[in-house]
């Protein structure tokens, strides 16, 4: 039985065929596509992440699907800077700045259509003054954006992060979910989410509109610091 119902499988399917435009990749990093428990190397929601994307990519002949284990191959992993699983890596090159830890389930589920058409049609939804910016950044950015699948506010954060990712290749964009990475979680001091870290440095919680978004990674560019791991 398939993850997507058949009314979503039929939406989905329409949308794709409206909206794509260059053909995506998408990278999933996993240790097992089969349900089974690797002792010491445990992924519990790898299969059905795998499944739900496999169902993904079998509506449209634009969006293709790579497997990556990372047992049987780390060097791939390693290649692209990947340290936990399940990882999903969306894009049209070799880059994959935009990417997910954990099943973009719930609301990110909705997340992971919209990033899927924004790379294939190559534009966001960010303003342009977020674009220049962006384009004038002088030091690498990472964004991690911790979630909950049951989250309606978190999508909003994803979104403008992974929009940021696209639109510079100065940015990488990680959205986690918090449940299936508590120890990551923990790290991060992560209490509520939507919670946003940048460069390890700058921090802060909430659905924040685009331009406040903007004013940390600025912030975190320009070596300040603020409630990290508070």
């Amino acid at each position: 039985m398939g993850l997507l119902k058949p009314k979503d499988v039929e939406t989905i399917r329409q949308r794709f065929s409206s909206d794509l435009v260059e053909p995506v990749t998408i990278r999933f990093f996993t240790n097992s596509t089969e349900g089974l428990a690797i002792p010491g190397a445990e992924c519990e929601y790898c299969p059905t992440t795998y499944q739900l994307l496999r169902e993904l990519a079998s509506l449209d002949s634009r969006i293709s699907l790579e497997v990556h284990n990372i047992l049987t191959n780390p060097e791939s992993a390693r290649a692209y800077g990947v340290e936990r699983i399940p990882a999903i890596l969306l894009s049209r090159d070799n880059e994959s700045r935009v990417r997910f830890y954990g099943i973009p389930a719930g609301f990110e589920f909705a997340v992971l259509l919209d990033d899927l058409i924004d790379i294939s049609r190559g534009r966001t939804i960010l303003s342009e003054r977020t674009k220049l910016a962006l384009a004038s950044l002088e030091k690498d950015i990472h964004i991690q954006v911790f979630v909950t699948p049951t989250c309606p506010y978190c999508p909003r954060a994803s979104r403008i992060a992974h929009a940021m990712a696209m639109e510079s290749p100065r940015v990488r964009a990680d959205v986690i979910e918090a449940m299936e990475f508590p120890a990551l979680a923990d790290r991060y001091g992560v209490y509520g989410v939507p919670k946003v870290v940048i460069n390890e440095t700058t921090s802060f919680e909430g659905a924040l509109p685009e331009e406040a978004f903007l004013e940390h990674v600025l912030v975190a560019a320009s070596g300040s610091s603020g409630n990290v791991g508070e």
